[in-house]
């Protein structure tokens, strides 16, 4: 889960989530905000800063400043 910002003492950095701004705890994931927005890892598909993030990459850490949208995935044939 990502840590509570709240507390001046957490460092945190500012992105943009779906076009809002939201302050995260400084290290963390895109995996940990998928999973602190109460969403199944396999029920939404993300990006950052335009470009399309695969759900085994999504440990990545989030930095000041990054665009992230989740949406849901596109299945066809």
């Amino acid at each position: 889960m990502i840590p509570d910002t709240s507390a001046e003492h957490t460092p945190a950095v500012t992105i943009h989530l779906d076009g809002q701004p939201r302050k995260v705890a400084q290290g963390s994931t895109l995996a940990q905000l998928v999973q602190a927005l109460g969403h199944e890892e396999k029920a939404v598909s993300t990006a950052v800063n335009g470009a399309f993030v695969a759900r085994t990459a999504r440990g990545r850490v989030l930095a000041e400043g990054d665009a992230v949208l989740l949406f849901q995935p596109i299945v066809g044939g």
